[in-house]
């Protein structure tokens, strides 16, 4: 049943909002179990073997021990976990979208690959920072971008045939990740290979801060773009008719998400999965870039849960949980909806 819209105030005026209690209700119910991901996160291990609750920090006399586990390890590790994932949900929706094909991922279109190969760069060469790392990643996302739009010979962005200059251009990616990684001394590449993994082990304020702050600014930017591009998926022609600049606008949406994309793969490694699945789930809940981006979050979130406590005591890279349930994910997907053989 077609949700109902509520005009509040009037098509004239000075206030125009459209408000459909429906998709609210939706949105409220998936903060409320981002909330309650997030509880979670917090209480689930032990505190120090004590039996102590995390949200007796509420008290002045709470131990010190259980600061730091739950301030700096514990919260840092979920609420990183909410924007990353929520960059990854955004940036898989914008790429889905410019591309108009649901495989149109940073995951297999190479963009993630270039961000890694920035990334490396700075960890085995140059031995930067996180901000280095950061910047290094966006760096290479950015040039990973580049180089598939000028392989496809300036056709445009849809169609199969970028998928698959994509798909080659990761692949010459991977073998120049696996040289950096080799050419590194042995602590480095053990090093850039956990991070290569995907992992929100270890995840800290200092760590995840600098790739978090272009992730927040990214997503309030895409939220502020997300009318422009709704008018872009009406076509080129009702767009510009509309006043979107077409051109520029396609460009500043690709590079957006290069750089979403980006931020996520600085701070945990490449994160297969996220980006491909959330923009389909979002759309079964009423679409929008900002359900994409909240989507996004919550499968980051309840994989890293899962990667912490299926195998107690032992902790998995998030990103192998997540590859698994993407490559499931992607062969229903083209097994309910093949891709033409011949690029379009």
């Amino acid at each position: 049943m077609p949700a109902r819209d509520h005009l509040i105030g009037s098509l004239d005026g000075p206030l125009s909002l459209r408000w459909q209690p429906r998709r609210a209700l939706i949105d409220l119910a998936c903060i409320a179990l981002a909330l309650a991901l997030v509880a979670i996160a917090l209480r689930s291990g032990r505190l120090g073997g004590d039996g102590a609750d995390p949200f007796a920090l509420l008290r002045s006399d709470a131990p010190s021990r259980l600061q730091t586990i739950v301030l700096h390890w514990r919260l840092p590790r979920a609420l990183f976990a909410l924007v990353f994932g929520a960059a990854l949900g955004m940036s898989g929706a914008l790429f889905q979208s410019l591309i108009r094909n649901p495989l149109g991922s940073p995951d297999l279109v190479g963009f993630n690959s270039g961000a890694h190969t920035g990334a490396l760069v700075v960890i085995t060469l140059l031995h930067g920072g996180h901000g280095a790392i950061a910047l290094g990643a966006i760096v290479g996302g950015l040039g990973a971008a580049a180089l598939v739009w000028l392989l496809s010979a300036g056709r445009g962005l849809q169609g199969l045939r970028l998928i698959l200059i994509g798909v080659g251009v990761s692949a010459l990616l991977g073998a120049v990740n696996l040289w950096l990684s080799l050419r590194a001394d042995l602590d480095t590449a053990m090093g850039a290979a956990l991070w290569g993994a995907g992992s929100l082990n270890g995840m800290s304020w200092a760590k995840g801060l600098p790739a978090a702050a272009i992730a927040v600014a990214a997503l309030c930017i895409g939220c502020a773009l997300a009318r422009r591009l709704r008018l872009l998926e009406l076509g080129d022609a009702s767009a510009g008719t509309l006043g979107v600049p077409v051109r520029a606008t396609r460009n500043a949406l690709l590079a957006l998400g290069v750089i979403l994309s980006a931020a996520a793969t600085a701070a945990c490694g490449p994160i297969a999965f996220v980006a491909l699945a959330a923009p389909a789930i979002a759309r079964r809940l009423g679409g929008g870039l900002h359900r994409s981006a909240v989507v996004g979050a919550l499968l980051l979130l309840g994989a890293d849960l899962l990667a912490q406590h299926a195998f107690a005591p032992h902790q998995l890279p998030v990103g192998l949980v997540t590859s698994c349930l993407g490559g499931v994910y992607l062969v229903v997907l083209l097994l309910r909806r093949p891709a033409p053989l011949a690029p379009t």
